[in-house]
């Protein structure tokens, strides 16, 4: 089995972390469950190009157990849990290609090991194997029947190419399923983000005034998550129905050049680039922390920080303090890159169970279906969705009511009225 990794030595402690996130997803654990007995992807080859955690390797144990021959590779060079990625080719012999902190290079030849597997299913978390295979390995098309995609980055750049009629397989936009952004965008990126702030920095979130940029999903839940450890949260938005949102949600809204004055702590979530830029960075205070939460990190213009300042050095694990000429100090946590995976663990397992879940259901639908799907980004289907929510009620031990017969005949009546 060929692999990648820092060191196959760190397994068991790997272990131990992915059996401990494993007691965290029932719902996933239901589905590896039946896949063990059904095996609805034997035979099927699967690329996942995901954030190597202890949850992403409960998820590729479930479509191993399912039959698929899986290979998994990172989808940021700095989210990668060394450990979890030993265990995985150890005890599950599962083949891995990540190293936490690996170079630009080296990313893209993992990348491309994962692709040299011939997958049948590509399974992105940011699109890094779709634009690969479409612009340098498009011979891989052949063999690939569908693909699956986790994050909102992910989905604009296939939307793109939808858009542009060069999508070349059908691929389910796993993001889109309410029971991935309505939790995961919200409570899995608030907390984690939140989290990975103040792990890489030992800063006290209450009486700062903290910046979230952007108020989609991710925004809310990390305005939400620093709201509630007592920040003064200002709001950035290029959205007028997302800035009175987040008005009516009792945050200051204002542009990023007059919130660059007063922030303390500023996170970008957009999926857009240079959010934070020259302009912004001339006008903040000595010792902003700049930080980002969005999938890629040119949400933040690294390079014209860089050419600013006069001097930088790693102040911390994750901080690097960069001096601009003026004396003022900006420090930028993690690169730049996912502060949530670089300085934390990224999102709780309890939430990644329903994302994990989508993506486990979603593919085994494209395995069942493929021959009926065109090159184009689907929804989740609606009954996954809806199957994903009431299993994560059930393992929670929540009971709802149901509709009565009365009530289900009023609703689809237009007679009764009032």
């Amino acid at each position: 089995m060929k692999y990648h990794i820092k060191d196959i030595g760190l397994s068991g402690k790997g272990k131990l972390r992915i059996e401990w996130a494993d007691e965290n997803m029932p719902v996933l654990k239901l589905i590896r469950k039946r896949f063990m007995k059904e095996k609805p992807l034997k035979g099927v080859r699967i690329a996942c190009c995901l954030h190597v955690t202890t949850e992403t390797a409960n998820l590729a144990r479930t479509l191993k157990d399912g039959g698929a021959d899986c290979v998994v590779c990172a989808s940021n060079p700095l989210s990668t849990q060394d450990d979890v990625a030993a265990s995985l080719v150890k005890d599950y012999k599962i083949p891995v290609f990540a190293i936490k902190g690996e170079d630009d290079k080296t990313y893209y030849k993992h990348i491309n090991a994962a692709l040299d597997h011939k997958p049948n299913i590509t399974m992105d978390d940011g699109a890094d194997l779709v634009s690969t295979i479409h612009q340098k390995r498009r011979a891989l098309v052949d063999h690939i029947f569908a693909g699956t995609e986790e994050t909102t980055t992910g989905v604009i750049r296939l939307k793109s190419l939808e858009k542009n009629g060069l999508l070349m397989f059908p691929v389910i936009a796993v993001n889109d399923a309410l029971t991935k952004h309505m939790f995961d965008n919200r409570y899995g990126t608030g907390q984690s983000t939140v989290d990975g702030i103040i792990r890489a920095t030992n800063e006290l979130v209450a009486g700062t005034n903290f910046v979230v940029a952007g108020y989609g999903w991710c925004g809310k839940g990390a305005a939400s998550r620093a709201k509630g450890m007592g920040a003064n949260v200002i709001v950035t938005e290029i959205d007028p129905l997302r800035a009175i949102e987040a008005v009516m949600d009792g945050f200051r809204v204002m542009p990023m050049k007059d919130a660059a004055r007063i922030g303390d702590i500023f996170v970008t979530v957009t999926g857009d680039c240079n959010v934070l830029r020259a302009e912004h960075f001339k006008a903040m205070k000595d010792g902003s922390i700049i930080c980002n939460s969005g999938h890629f990190n040119v949400e933040i213009d690294i390079p014209a920080l860089k050419k600013m300042s006069k001097k930088t050095r790693m102040i911390r694990e994750f901080v690097e303090e960069f001096t601009m000429k003026d004396g003022r100090r900006i420090n930028l946590l993690g690169e730049g890159r996912l502060i949530n995976l670089a300085a934390a663990e990224g999102h709780p397992a309890q939430v990644m169970d329903m994302s994990f879940a989508n993506q486990a259901l979603s593919a085994e639908y494209v395995t069942k279906y493929s021959k009926k799907l065109q090159n184009k980004v689907y929804a989740v289907p609606k009954d996954i969705d809806e199957k994903i929510a009431a299993l994560k009620l059930e393992s929670m031990k929540i009971r709802i009511d149901t509709l009565t017969k009365e009530q289900r005949e009023y609703l689809s009546s237009w007679e009764m009225g009032t």
